[in-house]
C-alpha cells in the first residue's frame, strides 16, 4: 500500500514538472487582427442636382436670382426682364381692377343704406341698376382673384425654370449622338403582281 502511494506521488510530481517546462506562447496581437481592406469608394457627386437646389432656393428668395445665379448671359437677362415686365403688368392690372371694385362696392353700400337710391356724389351714371352694379363688382372681384393666381403661377414657373436651367448646364448628351437624313424608297402593297415604290426620306439616329 505505501508503495502504491509513493508511486502515485512520483507520477503526480513528474506530470506537474513536465507541465511547468512547456513554453508559454504569447499571442501575437498582429496575427489576431484580420487584415484591413480599404473599402472606401469614390463618392459620386451630382453637380447638376446641387446646382438645381441652389437655383430654386435663390429663385424663391428673390425672383430672377435663380436665373442670374446660373450665369449671366443675354438669354437669362431677357428672361429676368420678361419676368419683371410680367409682374409689373400684373401689378398695374390688379390696382386698376381693385379701384373699380371699390368704386362699385361703395355705390352698392350707399344704395343699400339709402333705400336703393343712387349716390349723388358718385361718378357712376344714375340709370345703372343695382343688379348691374352687382355684376360689375363681381366681375372686378374675379379679375383680382385671377391676377393673384397669375402672380403665384409666375412665381412658381420662374423657380421651376431656374431649376431646369441649372440641371441642363450639367447635362451631357455625349459626342455619339448623331442624326442623318437619307433618301429611300417605301414599298407599298403589291397590286396585280406589281410592287410599286414611293420615294421617301429616311431619318437615322445614333446614340
Amino acid at each position: 500500500m505505501p508503495k502504491i502511494l509513493l508511486l502515485s506521488a512520483l507520477l503526480c510530481l513528474a506530470f506537474f514538472s513536465v507541465k511547468a517546462q512547456q513554453p508559454y506562447l504569447k499571442k501575437d496581437s498582429t496575427l489576431s487582427k484580420s487584415p484591413q481592406i480599404d473599402t472606401i469608394k469614390p463618392v459620386y457627386v451630382n453637380k447638376g442636382k446641387i446646382a438645381g437646389r441652389k437655383a430654386v432656393f435663390r429663385a424663391l428668395v428673390v425672383p430672377g436670382w435663380g436665373q442670374l445665379g446660373n450665369g449671366v448671359t443675354v438669354y437669362r437677362l431677357v428672361k429676368v426682364g420678361a419676368l419683371y415686365t410680367g409682374a409689373t403688368l400684373l401689378t398695374l392690372s390688379y390696382m386698376s381692377n381693385n379701384k373699380q371694385y371699390q368704386r362699385y362696392l361703395k355705390e352698392l353700400q350707399y344704395r343699400f343704406d339709402h333705400n336703393d337710391q343712387p349716390n349723388p356724389d358718385s361718378d357712376i351714371p344714375k340709370n345703372v341698376s343695382t343688379s348691374q352694379l352687382t355684376i360689375a363688382k363681381d366681375t372686378y372681384r374675379r379679375n383680382k382673384e385671377v391676377i393673384i393666381f397669375s402672380f403665384v403661377a409666375l412665381y412658381a414657373v420662374q423657380a421651376i425654370e431656374a431649376y431646369v436651367d441649372a440641371r441642363l448646364m450639367y447635362f451631357d448628351v455625349g459626342d455619339d449622338l448623331a442624326i442623318r437624313f437619307s433618301p429611300t424608297l417605301i414599298s407599298k402593297d403589291a397590286v396585280y403582281g406589281y410592287n410599286p415604290y414611293t420615294p421617301g426620306l429616311k431619318v437615322s439616329f445614333r446614340f
